[in-house]
């Protein structure tokens, strides 16, 4: 005998929906130690106050609409981004990100969006990137140099 829900369909073929509150709260969190900013000066620049944003960082707050769209515009990703995506759909959702983005970022998106990874080793993976990207990576040269 199998179970179902009110709509039908079996429990394990349901679509997990919602934000990703860890993910958003790691990408603020990365984001603000990168530029050396306090909870408050990012309070300042995205209108979601201090106390939210710690609990967002933390994993324990659960933002609203309005904060969600705050931050992801702070942090110009996609809001799609953060969006939870059952694993256990057939069709793999593509990975959004824009252009501007850094490399490891979109690394990071990809390797999230591997479903043949658990979400602790995705998240190994790209630090280990991160940290790998920051030693051998160059400044970008001037291509307008003047040549003798």
């Amino acid at each position: 005998m199998q179970l179902k829900l009110a709509s039908g369909k079996l429990p394990g073929m349901t679509r997990k929906t919602g934000i990703n509150t860890a993910e958003l709260g790691g990408a603020v969190r990365r984001r603000r130690e990168e530029r050396g900013l306090s909870l408050r000066d990012v309070a300042d620049e995205t209108g979601v106050s201090a106390s939210t944003l710690s609990r967002i960082e933390n994993g324990t707050g659960k933002p609203d609409a309005d904060n969600i769209a705050r931050l992801a515009a702070w942090l110009d990703m996609p809001i799609e981004r953060v969006m939870h995506h059952s694993h256990g759909t057939s069709n793999p959702k593509p990975v959004v990100y824009y252009p501007h983005e850094s490399t490891p970022e979109i690394i990071e998106a990809h390797l999230r969006a591997d479903r043949q990874l658990t979400p602790e080793t995705a998240k190994a993976l790209s630090e280990l990137f991160r940290v790998a990207y920051a030693q051998f990576s160059r400044p970008a040269e001037k291509t307008s140099r003047k040549r003798d």
